[in-house]
């Protein structure tokens, strides 16, 4: 079961762009979208315990960000 509301990440979607969401893509965004915050928080919790703190402050997130490119 996915943590993510499907309604919000179809909103979204629609914001970009998106005129209709089918149910399975719907379920394939939330899918995906949770895999990428999976990642980049891994790739963030790195730099901030190299910063030496617990605490995933924004700057570790911009940073996990721009790893990605």
């Amino acid at each position: 079961m996915a943590d993510l509301p499907i309604a919000a990440v179809v909103r979204i979607a629609k914001k970009n762009g998106a005129e209709r969401v089918g149910s399975d893509a719907a379920e394939a965004l939330v899918v995906k979208a949770e895999a990428y915050i999976a990642d980049l928080t891994k790739k963030a919790n790195q730099y901030a315990l190299h910063a030496g703190r617990k605490t995933i402050k924004e700057e570790d997130i911009e940073l996990a960000a721009k790893s990605e490119v």
